[in-house]
């Protein structure tokens, strides 16, 4: 097959040409080579699967959509240091996921910190002096967990349990369990409430049944089972004002977060923290909280992963008011909108101007959600929680970036016609 080399019909000032000039490869290449072994087949190319997993949040795709996008760009295969180009899938789509495994953590701040890196390293230390904080709730890809449906799945877990072990249930309830799904259904109503709660009841007491039927049977239960089966019952015991409650089979993880919206009382994910630049809104540090704490006890490790990635000390945070700090931070000034009893006018204004600059992490925010999925998050376990916050950051840095250079492409071209066609004489022939 004829090959043909991309950079014969390219743009080179195209973004992504650019980007992928301004990227260090040789740094990622060398920091995840010792994830690799040398014996069996050869591995990918780390630049080919790095570049791609920037590209499905950068354009806000999914693990199979990406690989279709790279077979139609050109771009996409520059950017991924390909030199021809290439008309199959340069690896399978469930490769990210073992990817992402292998790296974890740890790897993804080093992609967050290259995307850190594409700005001044002089400017972004000094604005790191000054920056702004807000924590947001990363939405987990779950159901909403209502008691019915955490029921069914108790009876469905523990039927499925009984069938792949040879074991013949007492009672499986089959015909009242879809009797009693059908009166729930259509419950909701004020005057079917008390009905409701005695079906929901019922129904409960059908699964502990069940599961307490399981339990003898399969009695001594083996390892494999023990997780699974622990996960059950504290689903049939927990309480509505319990703590570390199960919202998910799958997602044992999820934490319910209130964060008084009107529109949505909980959020059923983890706390994500934000940081960013005053002066010139670029962020700075990105991390996902596993408990629900208060703002205030993320304000410190989040400041120390800024100082970190950036080399700078943070002096001055602005938050709002939900950070507040009992006896403060050493050495920095916690900003927020507060009546100061001794304080000057200027002092005062100068403090509120600050506080008025902080909302605009609302709508980074809001970027962030809507167009660099973090609005839901589709990787499994605390450590997918972590590695979505920072490649979402990431993205943002990076199209904040190529937003930037297309402004000074556009400027020299402006520049250009205007010196050639306004201050050069144009010449009229007779």
């Amino acid at each position: 097959m004829y090959k043909t080399v991309l950079t014969s019909f390219i743009n080179p000032q195209h973004e992504l040409c650019l980007l992928a000039k301004e990227i260090n490869w040789e740094y990622l290449e060398k920091e995840f080579e010792a994830l690799y072994g040398e014996v069996e087949r050869s591995s990918i190319l780390i630049r080919t699967i790095v570049g791609l997993l920037l590209l499905k949040q950068v354009y806000d795709l999914g693990d199979e959509t990406v690989m279709d996008m790279c077979i139609d760009s050109s771009y996409f295969q520059h950017f991924c240091g390909e030199v021809y180009f290439q008309y199959e899938y340069p690896f399978d789509p469930s490769d990210f996921v073992h990817f992402r495994n292998r790296i974890g953590e740890g790897g993804m701040e080093k992609i967050f910190k290259q995307s850190v890196d594409l700005f001044d390293k002089e400017r972004i230390r000094k604005e790191a002096k000054e920056v702004r904080a807000d924590t947001t709730v990363q939405e987990k890809n779950i159901t909403f967990p209502m008691d019915r449906k955490l029921t069914e799945k108790v009876i469905e877990h523990c039927k499925r349990l009984a069938k792949k072990e040879g074991i013949k249930l007492t009672h499986t309830y089959g015909r009242e369990v879809k009797k009693l799904n059908h009166q729930l259904r259509f419950a909701r109503k004020p005057k079917n409430m008390n009905n409701m709660r005695k079906t929901q009841r019922r129904l409960h007491r059908i699964a502990f049944k069940i599961y307490l039927d399981l339990i003898k049977r399969i009695n001594p239960i083996p390892i494999k089972y023990m997780e699974e089966l622990d996960v059950l019952y504290r689903v049939l015991t927990q309480k509505r004002d319990d703590t570390n409650k199960v919202y998910s089979f799958h997602e044992q993880e999820v934490l319910c977060i209130a964060k008084g919206k009107e529109h949505k009382s909980c959020e059923f994910g983890n706390k994500s923290s934000f940081a960013y630049t005053r002066a010139s809104g670029i962020i700075v540090g990105a991390m996902a909280i596993e408990e629900n704490i208060y703002d205030g006890r993320t304000l410190k490790p989040q400041l120390d992963q800024v100082e970190e990635l950036t080399g700078g000390k943070v002096k001055k945070a602005i938050v709002d008011r939900g950070y507040k700090v009992k006896g403060g931070l050493p050495g920095i000034d916690i900003v927020m909108p507060k009546n100061l009893k001794r304080e000057s006018y200027y002092l005062k204004k100068k403090r509120e101007e600050r506080c008025r600059s902080r909302a605009g992490i609302e709508g980074l925010i809001s970027h962030l959600k809507h167009d660099l999925r973090l609005l839901r998050n589709y990787l499994s376990g605390t450590a997918g929680d972590q590695i979505n916050t920072l490649l979402a950051a990431a993205a943002y840095n990076m199209k904040k970036w190529m937003k930037l250079e297309k402004q000074k492409i556009l400027e020299l071209i402006f520049i250009w016609i205007y010196q050639r066609l306004i201050l050069t004489p144009v010449k009229i022939q007779r």
